[in-house]
């Protein structure tokens, strides 16, 4: 599960984030001022943080660039309720991955958070091989075999497979699919994740019209259980 740290004095929306960043699985850390943000970084170790430029304490920009300082590499989408350009240039020029304009679209958010962790790399680096059934897989080769014989896995099959594995035993929407697996610069439809888990099923299930592995979830998308 990824941590993410909210750094926003405006409580609704620190709320608000909170509770769609939850929604999607993720486990959050708020603090609503600039100033011992390092220290709940260093003791906390988030994957992504969220940063306002407009902090009591200290703001946004100094927080950043005092964090960039202690090496600290963890992606940061700062966000603003100024829309000048020299904001998003000063945030970018600090260290900040992205920057967003209050008000924005909370899915966009989502979307941005998702590639931003897909960049990182694996989250779990235990995940350069993992094996189910007589399925054998290898992230680092990009191989896979089935029953000692290959198979022919495209590389966005692995991805989908990676993310099911990271996700073992929960429910995952389509949409949150497409935000972590696609991506918000190539949002397909939600068809394309069904199209993509037919194939998937053909190569790994026994009985692809009776899957043990990849389990749809009424409703909701898809379940991975091997």
């Amino acid at each position: 599960m990824h941590k993410i740290l909210i750094v926003e004095d405006e409580e609704d929306l620190a709320r608000g984030l909170e509770i769609n960043l939850k929604r999607e699985g993720y486990e959050v850390l708020k603090a609503a001022r600039g100033d011992g943000v390092l220290a709940l970084v260093l003791r906390e170790s988030p994957d992504l943080i969220l940063l306002d430029v407009m902090l009591p304490g200290e703001n946004g920009l100094d927080v950043c660039r005092e964090l960039r300082r202690k090496g600290l590499e963890m992606p940061i989408i700062m966000f603003s309720a100024k829309g000048e350009e020299v904001d998003r240039v000063v945030g970018l020029e600090v260290g900040a991955d992205d920057y967003v304009t209050k008000p924005f679209s909370v899915r966009e958010l989502l979307a941005r958070i998702a590639v931003r962790l897909r960049r990182q790399g694996p989250h779990d680096p235990g995940l350069a091989r993992y094996h189910f059934a007589d399925v054998e897989l290898d992230f680092d080769k990009f191989t896979a075999t089935r029953d000692g014989k290959p198979l022919d896995l495209t590389p966005k099959e692995f991805e989908i497979l990676r993310f099911f594995i990271r996700h073992r035993g929960a429910a995952l929407t389509r949409e949150r699919m497409l935000n972590d697996v696609w991506g918000y610069e190539k949002y397909p439809t939600t068809r394309t994740v069904d199209t993509h888990i037919l194939k998937l099923r053909q190569k790994l299930e026994p009985d692809p019209a009776k899957p043990r592995y990849i389990l749809s979830i009424y409703g909701e998308g898809y379940k991975f259980v091997g």
